[in-house]
């Protein structure tokens, strides 16, 4: 149905609503085997006009289901799409309005904001990121020879808590070369591994910059300790024995100590930070002062009135005065 929509309806019908109408319009009668519904016709039509269509080849082995067994499909299908039931999203993805393939050409901010806590619409980020991707690297490639002119960097925080984007493994390493960064704020790199499984070392292996903010997580604090690696330290052992015969001995050696150690990382003071920058060593640092920043004074946390009011924003409610003059157009 998506490759009928995406080749066969005009341009204003190619979104989500069209297909849950279509999916809504399929009934299936278990004791009609030749029952046809509304979609069927629609195939019918197509397969008279291009017997080797994609989507008349796709929709046949569909067809092969017994009545029963197509109905479980349908029931299936309509489960997983209902969050685009909401009338919300429906609108939401009725038409694009975020041009996405356009943010590598000129300087653009784009927003994502969703719930960290509430996990029921994580997978439309995923959806926007996989296509974000897809579109900036082939644009990349097809229009400006492999780079983008502009340099996109997406700041992913909470990433945790937005749902497994899928492919990141593989993006990450491919993205770079395209002009394309991804920035990945994690509470623990435990985190990772829980969505991501045995591909979180190879998101990892791909960044080329990590900063460790502080934490106490077990397996973050262990593979900084391995990365810090070890210093050089001198020990010295002396004895002296007290009889009738005095003695003194001095012992000297030089031992390998853990930079830091996995006590010392966990209780690092909340001003530092540790930075590992690839081809340099890791190096101990002060986490940046966020109000010296010449553009503090333009943040909420310097003045409440500058808080950004998104609801606000998005009311598009028109307000009446006396004198306005309005053109009145009934639809």
């Amino acid at each position: 149905m998506i490759g009928y929509i995406h080749y066969e309806a005009p341009e204003e019908e190619q979104n989500f609503s069209t297909l849950l109408e279509m999916l809504n319009s399929m009934e299936v009668r278990e004791d009609d085997e030749s029952f046809k519904n509304p979609v069927d016709m629609l195939f019918d039509e197509l397969e008279e006009k291009d017997p080797d269509h994609f989507a008349v080849r796709q929709y046949k082995k569909y067809k092969l289901a017994a009545g029963k067994t197509a109905k479980s499909i349908l029931v299936s299908c309509g489960a997983r799409l209902a969050p685009f039931d909401i009338r919300e999203l429906r609108e939401i993805t009725a038409y694009d309005e975020l041009e996405l393939d356009t943010i590598g050409d000129r300087k653009t901010a784009l927003f994502l904001i969703m719930s960290d806590t509430d996990s029921t619409f994580n997978f439309l980020i995923s959806m926007i990121y996989t296509q974000l991707f897809n579109l900036l690297c082939e644009k990349a490639d097809d229009v400006y020879g492999g780079r983008l002119p502009v340099h996109v960097r997406c700041l992913i925080d909470e990433m945790a808590n937005i749902g497994q984007i899928p492919n990141l493994e593989k993006l990450m390493a491919t993205i770079r070369s395209r002009e394309i960064s991804a920035m990945l704020v994690l509470q623990a790199k435990s985190q990772l591994k829980a969505i991501y499984k045995d591909n979180a070392d190879t998101i990892i292996g791909n960044c080329d910059s990590q900063i460790f903010l502080g934490g106490s997580e077990k397996t973050t604090l262990k593979d900084l300790n391995e990365a810090l690696g070890k210093e050089t330290i001198d020990m010295y052992n002396t004895g002296e024995s007290r009889g009738s015969q005095q003695s003194y001995n001095m012992n000297y050696q030089k031992l390998g100590h853990d930079l830091m150690s996995l006590d010392q990382l966990a209780v690092m003071d909340g001003s530092k930070c540790i930075v590992q920058v690839r081809g340099v060593r890791p190096f101990f640092s002060d986490k940046y002062d966020l109000t010296q920043h010449p553009n503090y004074h333009l943040t909420s946390d310097y003045d409440k009135k500058n808080w950004f009011d998104v609801e606000k924003y998005l009311k598009r409610r028109l307000v009446l005065h006396p004198d306005d003059t309005y053109q009145v157009i009934k639809v």
